[in-house]
């Protein structure tokens, strides 16, 4: 008798991140601006991810889901802890039907604007990985507001599972 075969998982879109802290963010499915930036839920409590990019379960390229550090009627959102995450520090990423693990293997910070030079970002190619944005200092009302990106890129430490 031959051996069983491993049913094939199907990718899906991440509903949900699990930060360090322990706190979970739910994501919701964005796309972007007629100005071509990324369009984050205006909630600083929810995630938005990037619809273009990869999902949970693709063998390859950027997951990328991305929030706002804070808001001044809201205060301060759950990826402000972005700003001073650690290399070695777990993410985990659910979707309606899977989960992975992934480790922070770097931190960056990116000039705010246009990411052209910067598509490993929110690229479709390459070694599958979670990319994280935020906001990050200095902030200058004058200038638009958040001058940097806080740009956390995690790659997977388990493969991807049912749940």
């Amino acid at each position: 008798m031959p051996p069983a075969r491993r049913a094939s998982l199907v990718a899906q879109p991440p509903e949900s991140v699990l930060l360090p802290s322990g706190r979970t963010v739910p994501i919701s499915a964005v796309g972007t601006t007629p100005a071509g930036l990324l369009d984050v839920p205006d909630d600083v409590d929810v995630a938005g991810w990037w619809r273009g990019g990869s999902r949970l379960g693709d063998p390859f390229g950027s997951i990328l889901v991305a929030a706002h550090v804070d808001s001044r009627t809201q205060g301060l959102g759950p990826f402000a802890e972005l700003l001073t995450v650690a290399r070695g520090a777990r993410v985990q990423l659910t979707s309606a039907g899977l989960q992975q693990t992934f480790v922070v293997r770097s931190r960056r910070l990116v000039p705010q604007g246009s990411l052209v030079d910067d598509s490993w970002i929110f690229a479709a190619t390459g070694d599958g990985r979670l990319t994280l944005v935020t906001c990050a200092p200095p902030y200058s009302a004058a200038r638009g507001g958040y001058q940097n990106l806080a740009v956390v890129t995690a790659v997977p430490v388990t493969p991807v599972a049912r749940r």
